[in-house]
């Protein structure tokens, strides 16, 4: 290795020492015992890149050193300060140090994302705990190791072929788009629990909308009293640009080309929402007391949602994608472009992502493009017409019309958008 390219790799581990090393610092001031600092990480990981550029035996014997050496500070920590429930986040951060620096000597490309993310990871000390004490559930953490076992166990072992009815059942493929969907709703969903107290109604909505925009309608619909109508509908509006930014995701698993087609009408779309959303919640504080709004906390909201990994939810979405991909399939076969369109608006009115991905995963093979393309269109509106509806039934006629009047210009967004790239 060339003086100046073996400089740079020292360098480079004498800068994620330094990186970790501040960060430890800094969160553990204060203690009773600091074992390590800037200094000792710096060196700590100086030391393993000169490890690793002497011999692979050195370098084992540098780790092993660095192990009893940091098995030394936990034990002086306990002794400092035996009442205290000591962690041994920095004894294994020295360790890691020692690593990365290593790294460093040989892969310095892999060693510095990896020192970043291990900071990060660090740094989020105090979310972590909130997270893991405070949002998480006993239901919560069945529910992730059901997504590991669904993700992990069960589709590597589904067959990648197509199957059943006219061959449109894909075991793997139909599986990725439940993980997909499910990874999305749950997100939405801790980040509801987690957000939606301090941040309002205007993102609980957009969050909510990952889980179910036609729940989170209801949900909102019902809070839309005459005094605080103004509040909610940004909310409301919020959840269907969630539906759009999912629709690409999800399209874009099941068929990439229509996903680039549809990006256009979706950002058309998702941008006059976001206009109308910030124009009435402009207009709402200003209009809008402080006694109204206090009736708007958005702490009742997430309560409402449903668990988006619950072992009912996720067959429940297995077998209605098998639907509609075999009613969708069949109808094209029987009826044509007219059939797939019907069994687009059909499906809309059930699941516009489900829906969506099934007419999505027939184009450029079973039917064109741009039939597959209007399909997407048909459960969109088939969707937001049942948005309409359940508004009404929620929150009443008044505000289903306003709600109504508010979709036009969206939607003649996402239609104007779909036509352009037909």
């Amino acid at each position: 290795m060339e003086t100046t390219t073996a400089l740079v790799h020292f360098a480079t581990a004498l800068a994620i020492g330094l990186l970790l090393g501040l960060e430890r610092e800094h969160s553990t001031a204060g203690q009773p015992v600091r074992p390590a600092g800037s200094r000792t990480f710096s060196l700590l990981s100086l030391v393993g890149a000169i490890a690793a550029a002497l011999s692979p035996a050195m370098l084992i014997v540098t780790v092993g050193t660095a192990g009893v050496l940091v098995v030394a500070w936990y034990v002086l920590g306990a002794r400092a300060s035996p009442e205290a429930d000591l962690g041994a986040t920095t004894e294994v951060a020295a360790v890691a140090a020692v690593l990365l620096g290593a790294l460093a000597w040989s892969q310095p490309t892999w060693a510095v994302p990896i020192a970043v993310a291990v900071v990060a990871l660090l740094a989020a000390k105090r979310p972590l705990h909130r997270f893991a004490t405070h949002l998480v559930t006993d239901d919560d953490i069945a529910d992730a190791i059901r997504l590991f076992v669904v993700a992990f166990v069960i589709f590597p072992l589904l067959p990648d072929r197509p199957l059943g009815p006219y061959g449109v059942l894909n075991p793997s493929r139909i599986w990725l788009l439940v993980i997909a969907i499910t990874i999305i709703g749950w997100a939405g969903y801790v980040a509801v629990r987690a957000l939606g107290e301090r941040q309002g109604l205007v993102l609980v909505g957009f969050l909510g909308g990952f889980v179910s925009a036609s729940a989170t309608t209801v949900v909102l619909a019902r809070r839309s009293g005459a005094g605080v109508r103004d509040v909610v509908l940004p909310a409301v509006l919020t959840a269907s640009v969630a539906t759009l930014v999912q629709l690409i995701a999800l399209t874009a698993v099941a068929n990439p080309t229509i996903a680039l087609r549809l990006l256009p009408a979706s950002v058309a779309g998702a941008a006059v929402l976001l206009g109308e959303a910030g124009w009435l919640a402009w207009r709402t504080r200003s209009t809008v007391g402080g006694s109204e709004a206090e009736g708007t906390n958005a702490t009742d909201t997430p309560s409402a949602f449903q668990r988006p990994l619950s072992l009912r939810v996720t067959l429940s979405l297995t077998l209605l994608l098998m639907l509609l991909l075999t009613a969708t399939r069949a109808a094209a076969a029987l009826l044509g472009t007219r059939g797939v369109l019907a069994a687009a608006f059909v499906g809309g009115l059930a699941d516009a992502h489900s829906a969506a991905v099934a007419t999505a995963s027939l184009g450029g093979t079973v039917v064109p493009i741009s039939v597959a393309l209007l399909g997407v269109g048909m459960a969109l509106l088939s969707n937001t017409l049942i948005k309409i509806v359940l508004a009404g039934v929620a929150g009443g006629l008044a505000f289903a019309t306003r709600l109504a009047v508010l979709l036009i210009l969206p939607a003649t967004a996402v239609a104007g958008g779909i036509v352009l790239v037909m």
